[in-house]
């Protein structure tokens, strides 16, 4: 009877855990949907106050803040990759985003720093933010081509 007992005590244990991890996981997402809002956000506003020239671009936050949501998405983004067990490189739609992500951080950082006319950098901003969709839509589809149904 005991045996039995602690089959049973064994299994609750299991459901219990793997509960735990459930709920974790949905708290990482939400931490990474919030911080995909809020990066698209600052990215969006500081592409505005670019193209206006305005002196808020020059303060300590604005430059700050977007790197510190970034490295929180990044991490969120590592953490929940390994807890539902797929990797880019293995699996297509995550590659697709690491890749995606990859060409909105260098347009990102041509709107921003490199870019040599207001031109470039306008021309650049707005291309990083189709990117960014994209990247969105492989998320919500988990298809590295989302918009082939269409």
């Amino acid at each position: 009877m005991s045996i039995h007992l602690n089959r049973k005590a064994g299994y609750t244990d299991l459901i219990a855990h793997r509960n735990s991890l459930t709920m974790n996981l949905l708290l990482v997402k939400n931490i990474h949907i919030t911080c995909v809002a809020s990066s698209y956000t600052l990215f969006f506003l500081r592409g505005v106050w670019l193209i206006r020239g305005a002196s808020i671009m020059r303060r300590r936050w604005v430059k700050i803040v977007p790197h510190m949501v970034d490295t929180l998405l990044l991490a969120s983004a590592i953490t929940l990759a390994i807890g539902i067990r797929q990797y880019p490189g293995v699996d297509a739609w995550l590659t697709a985003k690491v890749v995606g992500l990859l060409f909105y951080i260098g347009l990102g950082m041509v709107a921003f720093r490199f870019g040599k006319t207001m031109r470039a950098r306008i021309s650049a901003w707005v291309a990083a933010q189709l990117v960014f969709f994209y990247i969105v839509a492989v998320a919500l589809t988990h298809n590295p081509l989302p918009f082939s149904a269409l």
